[in-house]
């Protein structure tokens, strides 16, 4: 990479999706944790829309990695299910 080369770096922030408790009105914000906070401070007729989910954003990292870490056997175990007639699982890369 050189000093001609841009990479666009985007950050995916976490949304929220939020309701107005007298107008119903429905908005979904996207920033961060903090800055979400100090919104719900500053706007105390609005409240978290929970009919729209929750989390806007997954978990951070690779569910895979996590599973590796945490349960190193499991891969094991996805391995002789692979093995099986039939199956379609397959062990974590």
């Amino acid at each position: 990479m050189g000093l001609n080369n841009f990479t666009q770096l985007y950050i995916e922030m976490p949304t929220y999706p939020v309701i107005h408790k007298e107008t119903k009105e429905k908005k979904e914000l996207s920033m961060t944790m903090k800055a979400y906070d100090e919104w719900r401070k500053e706007n105390p007729e609005w409240d978290k829309d929970w009919s729209a989910g929750v989390a806007g954003v997954g978990e951070v990292g690779e569910f895979q990695d996590k599973i590796k870490r945490s349960h190193p056997g499991w891969n094991d175990v996805l391995h002789k299910v692979s093995k099986m007639p039939g199956s379609t699982v397959r062990p974590i890369k």
